[in-house]
């Protein structure tokens, strides 16, 4: 996909964006049950608290009360969870790549191991200890963003 938006080839570009849908979707599938069932249930809690109660009898459209005050605090939650689904990300990749015959990272690494290549064992540990610090990292920032509490603490 990068080396046909570098080159310009928007049939290029177009095929591999379809090819992509169906294995995204799939590797998707077994996270999306459990996210939405949190946001759904961390949205309901919100919704009962003391601050949410105020906002609707000041008279404030319902609108504005879930996208200004209801919503970033049900995200925190909804942070924590995408942070922690990475692993499965990474680790359903190869079931993925096996699933749609796609030579992949995750087929490499699965190949490496069979082969006890260990120096792209050691490559993969690496790459992904980095991925999970990187996603860590973004969890801290947004929570900064959602949670005016931790931005004080900063």
């Amino acid at each position: 996909m990068v080396d046909s938006l570098i080159v310009g080839d928007w049939a290029a570009l177009s095929s591999a964006l379809r090819h992509l849908a169906l294995p995204a979707l799939t590797l998707a599938a077994a996270s999306v049950g459990v996210v939405v069932r949190l946001v759904r249930g961390s949205m309901i809690e919100v919704l009962t608290q003391d601050y949410v109660r105020t906002a609707r009898a000041f008279g404030l459209p319902k609108r504005q009360i879930i996208l200004q005050y209801a919503l970033p605090n049900a995200l925190v939650p909804f942070v924590t969870v995408m942070g922690l689904e990475l692993s499965s990300l990474l680790f359903g990749s190869v079931v993925i790549e096996s699933v749609f015959g796609w030579p992949g990272l995750g087929s490499f690494v699965l190949a490496a191991i069979l082969n006890l290549d260990f120096p792209v064992i050691m490559g993969f540990a690496v790459i992904a200890s980095f991925a999970f610090v990187a996603a860590n990292l973004l969890v801290d920032l947004l929570y900064m963003v959602l949670d005016p509490r931790v931005r004080g603490l900063a």
